[in-house]
């Protein structure tokens, strides 16, 4: 019974963060909504971001947004913990690309806001992203890079396989 109890809590707050996440991509938030959402959102555990994702921006008016959408900014592609393509773009017949132009990455689990969770590390650049989990499928990204004192607040779905 127990079992069940605990299935449907989990299923009633999965759902809820869903509603949560829906409410703020369809919206205009601050950052300060986008953290206190993240900081919401439970660890995801590095192991679970294997495979491909595609993405989108939850940050408005962030210069990096006008970067990603000239690179055509698909999402990115998790092969192994050493093995991480961060630019997954489109192409002009809309086949998904690996995009070198900012290297590869690492996933490692590191602390960020109090919380060890699943991290990307660009190989060649100051740049971290950290993921917390909205659903198994769903995770919101924090873009901490150094020298920008506004980090970029996006989310990346889990491509079927």
């Amino acid at each position: 019974m127990d079992t069940i109890l605990n299935t449907a809590k989990s299923g009633a707050a999965s759902n809820c963060l869903k509603t949560q996440f829906q409410n703020l991509k369809e919206g205009a938030p601050q950052d300060i909504a986008l953290f206190e959402f993240f900081d919401s959102l439970p660890a995801m555990p590095a192991s679970r971001m294997l495979g491909d994702w595609t993405g989108g921006i939850l940050s408005h008016n962030h210069p990096v947004e006008q970067q990603l959408a000239a690179m055509n900014w698909h999402g990115k592609r998790f092969s192994s913990a050493n093995e991480v393509n961060p630019i997954i773009s489109l192409d002009a017949a809309g086949n998904r690309i690996v995009n070198d132009i900012l290297g590869t990455a690492s996933l490692r689990e590191v602390v960020f806001r109090g919380v060890a969770t699943a991290t990307m590390i660009y190989d060649k650049s100051p740049v971290f992203d950290h993921f917390r989990k909205v659903t198994e499928d769903l995770v919101v990204g924090v873009m901490d890079q150094k020298g920008n004192d506004r980090p970029l607040i996006f989310f990346l779905s889990r491509l079927a396989a």
